[in-house]
């Protein structure tokens, strides 16, 4: 095959091609020149070259092609396409300087007639360029929608205009719900240029800006504005693309936006911006030039919809994102208790805190249960794993322990059953737990374990230890039995269960954070002296103030059981053989125990209550019926049988014999309810022992 050779008119233009153009050569009376003219040149002027280089086989840029350049650039970004790696940045986000020179705008507008500096409209196409590379970036740093428009603000002024408005929709739609009729925007934020000295000013500078004056009341109609249907607002915002504030649309479009009584300066200093999000306007942004510097250019439309667009677009994520956090932060506070109970004989307080703000839902949890005989269950669960899913088995296993616990189980086999529903849940849905019961009377607790830190117990004379509890492997194992020992709960200690996010992190292993934990509370104890426990409350909060910088890795779930106990002779047991002589020696026994404890007030209604629910408790008994009573702050009396039936209150007609007895205990009692027990249930009332 022939090679071709290339003709003498070919030749010719490839020299050309080859040869840089007259305006990048360095002129003789300029910096570089000559022996210089290869060595290093000022960034800006590299970069200006940069810019103006030539492509082999395309003509020569010139103005008219790097505005083109601009233009697609900015409907590449616009469209959600990166663009291409420019021009190496100068140090620093390029936004913190004045409207000087290099600022996008500051150069002569219009055309340079006969071609004019192409190295000039290049240097300042790069500066626009950049500039709006490091807006952007700005602008995406923000997460809520206070930051993207903060950032939208301090990104523009002073570097693309001396003053900015920008109005967002309210309430701003969320995701794909229909938005709010009627249409209204809301001045969200202003931002303008502070003058040096206002006073020194031209008066027409100043006037200006005369409708961003920081001493100057905003109308009611320019913080609100509702856009009417058909109106210039609605027919500007429907078109999208930023648009001068000196065309006919443009200016009825600011008048109503901004009110009649705000003045914008004339000419090309005005650009109405439309935020456009992913599938609707969410609100507009207005962008205002002085008179001391020059106007906004065609090219400066391409810039207002480049940040237009990215700060929409970041609104519409940051209101999404706020939704999922508001959801999240409901599901979590739903999965936790509004409020502790308060149990005869124990204190009690707790603490959640989330790994991090960006992180709101977790497995963690904490839950105190009542339990028949003035006990109470104190359950503490961590779920592997930080998201909805954990957020939600979570939830299943708390509600499981609750229904388990009103059971009256005892503590292993309430961690075997959360096992076994663990494993229904799924193969990999694992968790660990600790479940204690505290009885008052008998001054004991009983503890089970599954793969949870152990407790510590703090004594009233300030020693703190921690509890030998079997460890247990996590629920959702499958297979494994669980153990459970009692210890004492003397009165005056505190036992305080919490999970691993208290103790472990990534700069200490867990029985480290333990052994800190341990003398931390020692510590705290010290300062109240041996006779006095520290106050619950502010126990909690020195113990999470031991977390130090980086020991925030998970979330942290915290319970605390001040342990008070019922003293031995406030407490009177019997039992009742079920016969029919059983309500009135309940009624007399009850009567001793209220003169001693100097409660005779109550003895009319007490006899009256505990004859009715023993009665009924004999009715469907088979073996003894227990009566017992204990007098702490309210007088509480348990009536227990082996049936497991629940009473029922329901309405007595004029005819029936009974079916009264419940209604009296509901008018006459303060409290009352039943609890079905492994073994039969108790019913129980609590009356007011001072009036």
């Amino acid at each position: 095959m022939t090679e071709h050779q290339p003709t003498s008119h070919e030749s010719r233009h490839q020299e050309q091609l080859a040869r840089p153009p007259e305006a990048a050569r360095p002129r003789p009376d300029e910096p570089g020149a000559g022996s210089a003219a290869h060595s290093a040149v000022p960034a800006r002027r590299g970069q200006a070259r940069a810019a103006t280089a030539s492509v082999p086989g395309q003509p020569e840029p010139g103005s008219r092609d790097l505005a083109r350049d601009l233009g697609a650039a900015a409907t590449a970004g616009a469209m959600g396409v990166p663009p291409g790696r420019g021009p190496s940045e100068p140090p620093g986000d390029g936004l913190t300087g004045g409207p000087a020179s290099g600022a996008p705008g500051a150069g002569s507008g219009g055309e340079v007639p006969g071609g004019g500096d192409i190295a000039a409209v290049a240097r300042r196409e790069g500066d626009r360029l950049r500039f709006v590379g490091a807006a952007t970036r700005r602008i995406a740093r923000g997460i809520d929608l206070d930051e993207i428009v903060l950032g939208l603000c301090r990104a523009t002024v002073p570097t693309f205009s001396d003053a900015i408005l920008v109005h967002l929709r309210d309430p701003l739609p969320v995701g794909d719900e229909r938005p709010a009729s009627p249409f209204v925007l809301r001045l969200r934020r202003t931002d303008r240029l502070r003058l040096v000295d206002e006073s020194l000013q031209e008066p027409e500078a100043i006037d200006a800006l005369s409708l961003l004056n920081a001493q100057t009341d905003l109308t009611p109609a320019a913080e609100l504005c509702e856009v009417r249907t058909g109106g210039a607002l609605a027919e500007v915002l429907r078109g999208v693309r930023p648009v001068f504030g000196d065309s006919v649309p443009a200016r009825l479009a600011l008048a109503e936006l901004l009110g009649p009584d705000r003045p914008v300066p004339g000419g090309h200093r005005t650009i109405l911006a439309p935020l456009r999000g992913r599938r609707r306007v969410i609100g507009a942004a207005v962008f205002v030039r002085g008179l001391e510097r020059p106007a906004f250019e065609a090219n400066d439309l391409l810039v207002a919809a480049q940040l237009a667009t990215h700060t929409a677009l970041g609104i519409d994520k940051a209101v999404l994102y706020g939704r999922e956090a508001y959801i999240a932060d409901e599901l979590q506070r739903t999965m936790l208790p509004d409020s502790l109970p308060q149990p005869t004989g124990v204190r009690l307080a707790s603490r959640y805190l989330p790994a991090a703000e960006t992180a709101r839902v977790g497995g963690d949890w904490y839950d105190a249960i009542p339990l028949p005989g003035s006990r109470v269950a104190l359950v503490v669960g961590d779920v592997m794993g930080h998201s909805m899913t954990s957020a939600a088995i979570m939830g299943q296993l708390r509600t499981t322990a609750q229904t388990l616990a009103g059971l009256d189980l005892p503590p292993q086999e309430v961690l075997h059953h959360l096992d076994e529903q663990a494993q229904r849940l799924g193969t990999d849905r694992m968790a660990t737990c600790l479940y204690a019961v505290y009885d008052p009377v008998a001054h004991r607790i009983t503890i089970a374990n599954a793969g949870h830190p152990p407790p510590v117990l703090l004594h009233l004379g300030g020693r703190a230890e921690v509890l030998r509890v079997p460890p247990g492997a996590p629920i959702g194992v499958g297979g494994v039995d669980f153990e459970a020992v009692e210890l004492d709960a003397p009165a005056g200690a505190t036992l305080l269960l919490y999970t691993d996010g208290l103790v472990e992190s990534r700069l200490r292993d867990v029985w480290t954070g333990i052994e800190q934990l341990r003398e931390r509370l020692a510590a705290t104890a010290q300062l109240t002296g041996p006779d006095h426990p520290p106050p619950l409350e502010a126990l909690c909060d020195d113990v999470l103030d031991m977390l130090g910088p980086g020991d925030r890795d998970d979330d942290i779930a915290l319970l605390a059981a001040r342990f008070d106990g019922i003293a031995p002779s406030d407490v009177a047991y019997w039992f009742l053989d079920p016969e029919d002589s059983a309500p009135g020696r309940a009624r007399r026994l009850a009567r001793r125990a209220l003169d001693r404890w100097g409660l005779e007030e109550l003895t009319d209604s007490v006899e009256l209550l505990v004859s009715e629910v023993v009665t009924n408790a004999v009715r469907y008994a088979e073996r003894p019926v227990t009566l017992r009573l204990l007098k702490t702050d309210v007088l509480r009396c348990e009536v227990g049988d082996d049936s497991p039936q629940l009473p029922r209150q329901r309405r007595a007609r004029d005819t029936d014999e009974g079916g009264r007895g419940l209604f009296l205990v509901n008018r006459l009692a303060r409290r009352w309810g039943a609890t079905r027990l492994s073994g039969g249930k108790v019913v129980w009332f609590e009356l007011a022992t001072r009036p």
